[in-house]
């Protein structure tokens, strides 16, 4: 976990870093039509030279900040701070060569104490708030009077009411974009919490199934042996009903099954779709699949994606049955590293209430008597594995459920795994 949140800081500095910048041009606009206002139209004696001066140096310091790549992890908050600085000495320059304490734009300092506060960890914000006082200090102490022929509380009185718009503008933009990267941010929190409490019960599903898998190797190899004595006993002697001798022979192909995917739970290898399809209409001979697409006769795929193929089937075939039309449509094509699928049902469809996918948890099903394993494991292969799911309601009834998968992420994921 520390691999993947360590990162997060210095984006977040980045970030307020960005913000920062894009705020100066901001207030370098807003100083440079003070001035003009100040000097032009209200016949305010400012010495023009060092605050034109002092608007310069904040353009060619912001130009050369945007300019510069962020990648410094370990001194991003001391960037950040830079940052503060930087416009701190600038608005000490500007404010003590235009009023001093007098000058109502000294207000300004609390903003920027704010952003350090909001932005920054605790030293750098306290660092902040100490050089804000400086800063403030410094122009009350050196400040230059203002000299205008109009009234002085009347300029206070238009200074504190531009003061207070802009610092509401500034406020106001950079809260709302720290309020929505919260917002995301506990959304992508919420979302690991809920994808760590299914990938647990996915672990401790799959322990569960290894466990059983060994119980179970022994009494199905106790069964092949007697489904094949029965066989042998069957063709050695008089002719029997040729229902019987079918039956043995499914029986025994399903035991073959069995014994099949128990070793493919313990040793995991590629499987061809084409057989799991066929294997699948063994073990629900009662549902009519029809199959469309054609897939390479070389396909091979992980297990995973067998058994989500299946997971789905099953599905299907459950909804048909319980609507009493057991009938399954599925469309499966290969192209450029992409598996595409679709499975139809005709069944009543799904509630447009319920998500096609569990949110969180592990065992949620719709069926009466479904455990939701399926549908989990569905979810956590597409995740995993960078694919998409989605469900539309199919015409004449029932629904379609389509699945993208890229075989070669999928590969690569499951070999990382």
């Amino acid at each position: 976990m520390a691999s993947v949140q360590r990162p997060s800081a210095p984006r977040a500095t980045h970030s307020f870093v960005r913000t920062l910048c894009n705020l100066r041009w901001v207030a370098i606009a807003g100083q440079a039509a003070a001035i003009l206002v100040a000097s032009k139209f209200l016949d305010v004696s400012l010495p023009l030279l060092p605050l034109w001066s002092g608007v310069l140096a904040l353009i060619l310091f912001n130009l050369i900040a945007t300019a510069l790549p962020q990648h410094s992890e370990e001194l991003a908050p001391g960037l950040a701070f830079m940052h503060l600085m930087v416009d701190m000495l600038a608005l000490t320059w500007m404010v003590a060569w235009s009023g001093g304490i007098g000058n109502p734009f000294g207000m300004m300092f609390l903003v920027l104490t704010a952003l350090g506060a909001l932005a920054l960890p605790r030293f750098w914000a306290l660092l902040a708030a100490l050089a804000s006082v400086a800063g403030y200090g410094v122009s009350a102490v050196f400040g230059q009077p203002l000299v205008s022929p109009h009234d002085q509380h009347t300029l206070v009185l238009w200074g504190m009411a531009v003061t207070f718009l802009i610092s509401v503008a500034i406020v106001c933009s950079f809260l709302t974009r720290l309020a929505a990267g919260l917002r995301s941010r506990e959304r992508e929190l919420a979302a690991l919490r809920e994808r760590f409490t299914r990938n647990e019960g996915i672990v401790a599903l799959a322990t569960h199934a290894a466990s059983m898998a060994h119980e179970l190797n022994t009494p199905l190899a106790t069964m092949t042996l007697l489904a094949d004595e029965i066989a042998e006993q069957i063709r050695a002697d008089a002719p029997v009903d040729e229902q019987v001798r079918h039956d043995v022979e499914t029986l025994g192909e399903l035991l073959s099954l069995c014994r099949e995917r128990i070793r493919n739970l313990a040793v995991p290898s590629q499987v061809d779709l084409v057989r799991v399809v066929g294997q699948w209409t063994l073990v629900r001979p009662a549902v009519e699949l029809k199959r469309t697409g054609v897939l390479p006769p070389t396909l091979r795929v992980e297990p995973a994606i067998a058994h989500l193929l299946q997971a789905l089937l099953n599905n299907a075939a459950d909804a048909g049955e319980e609507a009493g039309d057991p009938r399954v449509e599925l469309h499966l094509s290969y192209q450029d590293g992409i598996l595409s699928g679709e499975v139809r049902d005709y069944g009543a469809g799904m509630d447009p209430r319920r998500p096609l996918l569990p949110a969180s948890g592990l065992f949620h099903s719709g069926k009466p008597h479904g455990l939701g394993v399926g549908l989990a494991l569905s979810h956590a292969t597409v995740e995993q594995w960078g694919g998409e799911m989605t469900s539309t309601a199919a015409e004449g009834g029932g629904t379609r459920i389509r699945f993208v998968l890229p075989l070669q992420r999928a590969h690569q994921s499951g070999i990382a795994s």
